[in-house]
């Protein structure tokens, strides 16, 4: 018997345990990335679409672009944005991305 050998005889009867183990935790790595990454993004998806879904005129909103504006009109994919006095842009819903209506005065 070499001393090499040695270690390589005492783990080859719980190799089958330890497949078993590796399993269940790549099993819970899975469930705790679902919980920590995955669950929360969905839940944040369906708020900004219900936000859109919901976009009515004089609504306050902020565009990705950072531009402030109030909604004038909304179509199916587009809304029309008053900026500033008569200047009035039209932008893809997606471009809106909060609703700042409380938060300015």
């Amino acid at each position: 018997m070499n001393i090499l050998t040695l270690p390589l005889q005492a783990q080859a009867p719980a190799q089958g345990s330890g497949m078993a183990s590796m399993w269940i935790m790549l099993l819970a790595i899975f469930v705790i990335m679902y919980f920590f990454m995955i669950r929360p993004q969905r839940k944040q998806q369906k708020e900004l679409e219900k936000f859109r879904n919901e976009l009515k005129k004089g609504d306050k909103v902020l565009t990705v672009g950072g531009i402030y504006g109030t909604i004038d009109s909304v179509a199916a994919k587009y809304a029309i944005i008053k900026v500033d006095g008569d200047v009035k842009i039209r932008v893809d819903k997606a471009c809106l991305v909060r609703d700042i209506t409380d938060t300015q005065s």
